[in-house]
């Protein structure tokens, strides 16, 4: 095999690319009630959203170690990349880099290259996607790393959920000073910055108007769709994702499309019913 791609489990990896012998995941961590539950494939979805509606605290999590990281750079992929979700986010990004470091401490020089998404989720899917493409199309290392890098700058996060509780425990929503509370039923239409930092791009009341507003951000916000892979996750409702795809395809006329369940992270930030959308 000439090259591995590492992908951190805030990011989903569909059913071929598990198969195809190119992708594995790093797993991060989450506790809910003093259980830790590791984001690998004995997550279970149910059991999770189950306990955290259970529990009084806020399920927190923790990113893999830079030892590990390391171990997973040495094996005889020639080229290793790693995806992780936004370093603005998370530790998991700087752990990747602190692994690459120790690797080439203990063995010397060896084509690593650790993208930050600047996103989550789905879109750190689409982004080891984009790096198999350019594999298989022959390019060479530096080539597929600045093709990769200015993908990612033009790549498109939104969402919408049903709370926004786990993320604002979590810090993750600095910055943003005027999210209306729950009790209107207002729904804020959420977004990643440049920077890959959470921003709020407008809000409805209820769940239905959010979505539809959200279409309207995607619809307008692209590029080029021709040449884009429109890219939905989602938190245990998946008849809300395909409503959103339904609308989404009726505005946009993209290259190809897909619907995937979220995983540990994202489930944990995603919470039950929540949307995300990455194009």
């Amino acid at each position: 095999m000439s090259y591995k791609v590492i992908v951190d489990s805030c990011g989903e990896l569909t059913g071929e690319m598990k198969q195809s012998g190119y992708f594995e995941t790093a797993s991060l961590s989450m506790e809910v009630g003093g259980v830790r539950i590791i984001d690998d494939a004995s997550f279970d979805q149910a059991d999770f959203l189950r306990r955290v509606a259970e529990c009084a605290e806020c399920p927190k999590s923790s990113c893999p170690s830079p030892e590990e990281y390391m171990g997973r750079y040495h094996c005889e992929a020639e080229r290793i990349y790693v995806v992780t979700l936004s370093a603005e986010l998370s530790g998991s990004y700087n752990s990747a880099v602190l692994g690459k470091n120790l690797y080439i401490e203990e063995y010397g020089e060896k084509e690593i290259y650790i993208f930050n998404s600047r996103s989550a989720s789905i879109g750190e899917t689409l982004i080891a996607l984009k790096i198999q493409e350019c594999e298989e199309a022959g390019m060479p290392f530096e080539q597929v790393v600045e093709t990769v890098e200015k993908y990612i700058a033009g790549q498109n996060t939104y969402f919408v959920l049903e709370n926004l509780d786990t993320l604002r425990k979590n810090g993750r929503l600095t910055g943003i000073k005027s999210l209306v509370a729950g009790a209107l039923n207002i729904k804020p239409v959420m977004g990643a910055t440049p920077e890959g930092t959470i921003c709020q791009l407008g809000q409805a009341r209820g769940i239905k108007k959010a979505l539809a507003k959200l279409t309207e951000h995607v619809a307008a916000g692209i590029e080029r769709p021709e040449e884009k892979i429109l890219a939905i996750s989602h938190c245990n409702c998946k008849e809300r994702a395909l409503a959103v795809q339904k609308a989404l395809l009726e505005k946009i006329a993209v290259k190809s499309s897909f619907i995937i369940d979220t995983a540990g992270i994202s489930s944990m930030y995603a919470n039950d019913g929540g949307i995300i959308v990455v194009v």
